[in-house]
């Protein structure tokens, strides 16, 4: 039987001999542990002369894989001079932005003449070559560790010059940027307002044009309700196979010419000048409108008496004579350009003059509007003769017109100068050679609505001529705010 004591003692004594065992274990870790990291950093902090001579040796330190091991370890620590080389070209480039910025507004606002834009270019070209040069651009493609601080501190007071030199001359130009800034709101303003203005006008001229032509809504067929009565008894209203009346050439009776297409204004005019005539039966009205409206204005004309004055209603299309090969106006009637200025409805068509856009009526394509230029080969016979537009209304008794000496000229009209209102200068390009030596910038035109023309006086001076050599001219080159049949006729007379 084994003795307890013994047995006791046996293990206590196994138990202290292992934990002995465990200690020498970890010292002599310890110890091998010191021993590595000693001789490693021999190895690492060996001088070159020593690399050289293992070289010569034959015992590069590339062959061992220590060179790469250098590279590695060292790569892992922080140079301070990264960070602030990077921050020195981030400034610089901020900089250089901020002179193109300035550079692209000065151009825009165009200051003193793009003195700030060169300056501002100058300085945006100065930080790029200073960002591109050689030395400095080395640092930028270093690695962080062979950063030569002494090109550093170089680069840093170069950048810091420019940066300073940038801020005064942004500083100093902030001035003229504002006041321009100032002006250049004051010139859009104005320009907002002057766009207001213009289509202001527009809708003002055209709401104008509206209602001049608007009639009562029990007028609008009135035309139709003409045509229906002439179609239903046509014996009535035909002067067919009837003597002219004598009246129709006496010189010595008042004659009107009213050439219009618009069978209520043709009979305003009329009426008009019948009532307020002191002699209605010594007056004379000579109508003459187009084909399609002259049954109507046959109608109309004879429903009614007027006092004993004559009133005559032809068709152009019975004057022979008129005809392309005659009238010039005809031929180019037939302009494709022409056709586009009055009918196209296209935005760079529209006119640029409010106070004009009556002038691109499609009515002045029509001959109605260029008949009072051949008035001595309709009327052979007649010496004098008022012309009478239909927009006209007669408030006064007209026969002292007749009683008026007209001292051999052709027309007799109502001058329309108000300051610089109606001068020639507005109808007619005198940049032109022509236009520039035969006429006055400064003198004045005429109403076009009422004319006493002295017949003999025309024949005799041949007017008729005159206005086909302006009519063949014309071009765009002579126009500036009036349609292309309007200019012919403020030149021939």
């Amino acid at each position: 039987m084994a003795n307890p004591r013994l047995s006791g003692a046996t293990s206590r004594g196994g138990a202290a001999m292992r934990s002995s065992s465990f200690r020498l274990l970890a010292l002599a870790i310890t110890a091998s542990a010191v021993v590595f990291f000693f001789s490693l950093t021999f190895i690492f902090t060996s001088s070159t002369g020593d690399s050289s001579d293992l070289d010569t040796l034959g015992f590069n330190s590339g062959s061992f894989g220590l060179g790469s091991t250098r590279r590695s370890v060292l790569a892992l620590k922080s140079d301070p001079l990264k960070p602030r080389l990077d921050q020195i070209r981030k400034q610089a480039e901020d900089h250089r932005t901020l002179a193109l910025a300035y550079a692209s507004y000065a151009r825009k606002l165009k200051l003193e003449n793009a003195k700030l834009v060169r300056i501002f270019a100058d300085l945006s070209r100065n930080y790029s070559d200073l960002l591109t040069k050689p030395s400095y651009r080395a640092l930028f493609e270093s690695d962080g560790i062979s950063i030569d601080e002494s090109v550093l501190r170089q680069f840093e007071k170069e950048v810091k010059e420019r940066i300073k030199v940038t801020r005064q001359v942004i500083a100093e130009a902030k001035e003229s940027f504002d006041n321009q800034l100032k002006i250049q709101k004051l010139k859009d303003t104005i320009f907002q307002v002057n766009e207001q203005l213009t289509k202001a006008k527009k809708q003002g001229a055209f709401s104008s044009l509206i209602a001049a032509k608007s009639i009562p809504k029990s007028l609008h067929c009135v035309a139709m309700r003409l045509m229906e009565e002439r179609i239903a008894h046509p014996e009535k209203y035909t002067d067919e196979g009837k003597p002219t009346p004598p009246e129709l050439e006496d010189p010595s009776l008042y004659h009107y010419a009213i050439f219009s297409d618009n069978v209520i204004a043709a009979s305003v005019v009329v009426n008009s000048a019948v009532k307020n005539a002191n002699e209605p039966w010594k007056h004379v009205f000579h109508v003459v409108t187009d084909k399609m409206n002259l049954g109507a204005m046959q109608v109309m004309f004879k429903l009614k008496e007027y006092n004993g004055a004559r009133v005559e209603v032809k068709a152009v299309e019975d004057y022979k004579f008129l005809n392309s090969s005659y009238v010039p106006v005809l031929k180019q009637l037939e302009n494709a350009k022409l056709q586009q200025f009055y009918f196209e409805n296209k935005l760079e068509n529209a006119t640029k003059d409010t106070t004009n856009m009556k002038f691109r009526n499609p009515k002045y394509l029509s001959i109605l509007n260029h008949l009072r230029f051949y008035l001595p080969e309709m009327y052979p016979k007649l010496n004098r003769i008022l012309f009478l537009d239909d927009d006209i209304v007669v408030q006064k008794d007209l026969t002292g017109l007749w009683k008026i000496d007209m001292d051999g000229k052709v027309n007799g009209a109502v001058e329309t100068c108000f300051g610089s209102f109606h001068r020639y200068a507005q109808y007619m390009n005198f940049s032109h050679p022509l236009i520039k030596e035969k006429f006055n910038p400064n003198a004045c035109a005429w109403a076009y609505g009422m004319n006493f023309f002295d017949l003999d006086a025309w024949r005799r001076v041949n007017c008729t001529a005159d206005y086909h050599y302006w009519q063949n001219l014309v071009s765009d080159d002579f126009l500036i705010f009036c349609s292309e049949q309007f200019l012919p006729r403020i030149l021939t007379f």
